[in-house]
């Protein structure tokens, strides 16, 4: 089925369900004059239920005996269309994700394009080999090292649930689950309610047999009544692993919910921050370093869990940390005019108000120096330099950095590690000795994954979210002791 062009549109994705039975909630989004009329369903506690039935028993006939090879290809197939920008699903997606996120739909596009291309087929084979040192482990048993053979087994039912800072961010979860040949049930963030139903829909185009193995739902945030509560409470019941992305409290509410057996797997708010060693800062390499921090700042306005915050940048080289500083700033005001900042709403702009007084009302450092707010305070992004050293800390987002000068990168491991729980991405510009020496100190301190400045917001195939296994924490592992196999053999046809 071609998406709707319409601007009224249905969401979500419910495999055999009557949508004319179902209750819909319209959310309504208006962008630059443009207004989209988006609904979502609201399932009663019988309908979850007989969605996550029928989920689970075509998991079972279709997805559950389906060689790995045959989804990575299907998945390939989808995501070859998602490229193609032609393709009736792709005209939709550019359509209508930029005014319902609010990002600049150039941006939009060019994220989109870099993170579907980590989930072609070569790409995939990667993410598997990341987790599985033999894939076939998940087609059937194979012989273990230790003697006898082992086998991986995904979830019954994997519940996903998402948030809706970053378009498209459910592609991950969704390609995981089918990946480990889980029945998989999505539900769907108010922010951004269209994707997952797209790909489901697209791949069940592409490869029939897998168009009843999962479902996209939804139901309204915070506290829910009615048959909202019922839908959700089932699927809870029913899901027995779920990964759920959002900010902490949404996580430490939705856990609570979840019986005590469920696995869960949280990905919550994380703080992100680069380093630019003195090797990175001469006369030439110096600005190019700066309009890469540029696009990770500018990438869908730091929403990311992996958006800079803070940059530490060395003194002693050619170009000074306050140079650095004023190369960054000017490079903002260049991405703003090719990827505008989203307007921003009242409670968004008196944040970042109250974040830039704060910096201009407090008290120096001992060495006398405080931060400077570099460029005009309205300008559409905002760069702030500091002298003295400043802990890592979130900034007001929406393209807000502060640079910091330090004598010595090391001296910030400290620094940093004070965020042990919220560490995940560290953008680097320093020579190869120092980018290991480097990665040794910041992996003690917690940090997950070291990038290239302009790569924070561009994960490779096969990363570990958060430091963990992006497959190997779906599946339960079944074994053959050696001793069950070595007893089987003399009750052979074949033994004496």
């Amino acid at each position: 089925m071609i998406p709707q062009t319409a601007e009224r549109m249905r969401a979500g994705y419910l495999p055999g369900l009557d949508a004319n039975q179902l209750r819909w909630q319209v959310l309504v989004f208006e962008r630059a004059g443009k207004r989209l009329e988006v609904e979502v369903p609201l399932l009663s506690g019988a309908q979850m239920q007989a969605l996550t039935e029928r989920v689970r028993a075509a998991a079972q006939r279709q997805l559950q005996s389906m060689p790995l090879a045959e989804i990575v290809g299907a998945i390939d197939r989808a995501i070859a269309r998602l490229l193609d920008p032609a393709d009736p699903y792709r005209r939709q997606i550019d359509a209508c994700l930029p005014p319902v996120c609010g990002y600049d739909a150039a941006m939009v596009r060019l994220g989109l394009n870099g993170l579907f291309k980590t989930f072609r087929a070569p790409q995939l084979w990667r993410f598997i080999g990341e987790d599985f040192a033999n894939p076939a482990v998940l087609d059937g048993f194979v012989p273990a090292i230790k003697g006898g053979a082992v086998r991986a087994y995904g979830p019954g039912l994997l519940l996903h649930s998402w948030a809706g800072n970053v378009p498209a961010l459910s592609l991950w979860s969704l390609v995981c689950g089918l990946l480990v040949k889980a029945p998989s049930v999505g539900k769907l963030a108010s922010a951004e309610p269209l994707f997952a139903g797209w790909f489901a829909r697209l791949l069940a185009e592409v490869h029939p047999p897998l168009a009843d193995c999962l479902a996209v739902v939804w139901w309204p945030g915070g506290a829910q009544t009615g048959d909202s509560a019922e839908g959700a409470q089932v699927l809870y019941a029913e899901a027995d692993t779920v990964m759920a992305y959002g900010s902490n409290q949404t996580l430490a509410a939705l856990r609570q919910q979840l019986p005590v057996t469920t696995r869960f797997l949280p990905h919550g708010h994380k703080l992100g921050f680069g380093m630019v060693g003195r090797a990175a800062l001469d006369a030439v390499k110096a600005p190019a370093n700066a309009r890469l921090a540029a696009w990770d700042v500018m990438r869908y306005d730091q929403q990311g869990c992996y958006s800079p915050h803070v940059f530490y940048v060395e003194r002693g080289a050619t170009v000074s940390p306050r140079a650095f500083a004023a190369y960054l700033a000017a490079e903002l005001a260049n991405l703003q005019q090719r990827f505008a900042r989203r307007p921003l709403d009242l409670e968004e702009g008196a944040g970042l108000a109250r974040w830039q007084q704060s910096l201009e009302w407090r008290a120096p450092a001992d060495d006398g120096a405080a931060p400077q707010l570099i460029g005009p305070a309205d300008a559409p992004w905002s760069v702030a330099y500091s002298d003295s050293l400043e802990p890592l800390a979130p900034t007001a987002l929406y393209r807000s950095i502060v640079v910091v000068g330090v004598d010595n990168l090391d001296g910030v491991v400290p620094l940093v590690a004070a965020q042990r729980d919220y560490l995940q991405t560290a953008g680097l510009a320093v020579g190869p000795e120092d980018l290991y020496r480097l990665a040794g100190l910041l992996g003690a301190a917690g940090v997950t994954r070291i990038s290239a400045l302009g790569a924070m917001g561009v994960p490779e195939a096969g990363w570990h979210h958060d430091g963990r296994f992006s497959l190997l924490d779906l599946v339960r592992m079944t074994e053959i002791d050696a001793a069950a196999e070595a007893a089987a053999q003399p009750l052979a046809r074949y033994a004496d």
